[in-house]
């Protein structure tokens, strides 16, 4: 297997309902996983992207959370329609998709 080009981690963290802190899971992640394997699959990118499910990054409020390396760029409050654009944009095409970005002081 040729090493990935990018790596997609998904935060798929899971907490108990009405923990403080939240979690990746309540807000969708699993979805957004889906999305990405689904999208990398159907344009044949296993040689460009990997793609690894992970517990924590940290800011669980603002989540689904994804972390692209080898950039370090974190994106958050993602929906569904957001990985297809990731994956165009800055996947893809080189740019971060500013939109989405985590904010400084967050990431």
């Amino acid at each position: 297997m040729p090493r990935p080009e990018k790596h997609v981690f998904v935060c798929t963290q899971n907490r108990p309902q009405g923990h403080p802190r939240g979690s990746c899971a309540s807000s969708g992640c699993a979805e957004i996983m889906n999305e990405f394997m689904s999208e990398i699959q159907a344009r044949n990118l296993f040689d460009k992207i990997g793609l690894t499910n992970t517990g924590c990054m940290g800011p669980c409020n603002m989540g689904p959370t994804v972390l692209v390396y080898p950039e370090g760029i974190m994106y958050g409050s993602l929906k569904k329609d957001d990985v297809k654009t990731i994956i165009e944009q800055h996947l893809l095409g080189g740019t971060p998709v500013a939109d989405l970005l985590m904010p400084e002081g967050v990431w």
